[in-house]
């Protein structure tokens, strides 16, 4: 279970970072070739999914 969670968290945040990225908000670092680029936007929206999906496979596991 805690590698789900930990996977969940990872996947989640290097999603949050690549979309934001992509979409030209977090300009972090500057000479990224990521951004204002919509195609890491969409995968990190991707990873995110992801990344809840794991998370919310780990929650309903650990109730059982």
């Amino acid at each position: 279970m805690n590698m789900l969670r930990a996977a969940g968290i990872f996947f989640a945040a290097l999603g949050c970072i690549w979309l934001l990225q992509g979409l030209g908000w977090l300009a972090w670092p500057a000479d990224s070739f990521m951004l204002g680029r919509s195609e890491w936007a969409l995968r990190g929206a991707i990873a995110i999914a992801l990344g809840l999906g794991l998370l919310l496979t780990a929650f309903v596991r650990s109730r059982r």
